[in-house]
C-alpha cells in the first residue's frame, strides 16, 4: 500500500521569526545604540562644563563674601571656605565642595589692582582633557 505525502494545507503559517529575522533586528538595535551613545555622552560632558562652571562662578562669590566678612582679609586658599582656617564654613559639603565634576580641584587665582583696590578672583578647575574649566577666553 503506498501513501501518498502528506500536505500542509495554505493556510498554515510560520509561527516563529527566522535566526537571520532576530540578526537583523539585533543588529538594527546596535546601530541605534551606538549612535545614540555619542549623543548621550555629549550631553554628559557637556552637563559637566555646566556644573564646573557654575560652580567656580559660586566659589567666586563665596570668596569676595569672604573677604567682606574678614574686613578685606585676602583669603590665602579655598580652604578658608570649608572651615580650613579655624573659622565656620562658608559652604557646605566639606572639602568635595572644593573638587569638580572631573575629580580635579577647583583652583584660585587673584588679582589685585597696582593701588591694592579690588581683588578679581578666578576659579576654575580642569576637565578630563587638561583644560582649564570655566574657559578663561570667554566672556563671562
Amino acid at each position: 500500500m503506498l501513501r501518498s505525502p502528506v500536505r500542509r494545507s495554505v493556510s498554515h503559517r510560520r509561527s516563529a521569526f527566522t535566526l537571520l529575522e532576530v540578526l537583523v533586528v539585533v543588529a538594527i538595535l546596535v546601530i541605534l545604540a551606538g549612535v545614540s551613545s555619542i549623543y548621550v555622552f555629549r550631553y554628559l560632558e557637556d552637563a559637566k562644563r555646566d556644573k564646573a562652571t557654575i560652580e567656580a562662578k559660586q566659589l567666586e562669590k563665596t570668596l569676595k563674601a569672604w573677604m567682606l566678612k574678614n574686613e578685606g582679609t585676602v583669603p590665602q586658599s579655598l580652604n578658608v571656605l570649608i572651615g580650613g582656617d579655624g573659622r565656620a564654613p562658608m559652604i557646605e559639603g566639606g572639602s568635595a565642595a572644593l573638587i569638580g565634576p572631573w575629580g580635579n580641584p577647583y583652583q584660585v587665582e587673584m588679582n589685585q589692582n597696582s593701588d591694592g583696590g579690588d581683588v578679581q578672583f578666578r576659579v576654575y578647575t580642569q576637565d578630563g582633557n587638561g583644560q582649564p574649566v570655566p574657559d578663561p577666553t570667554t566672556v563671562r
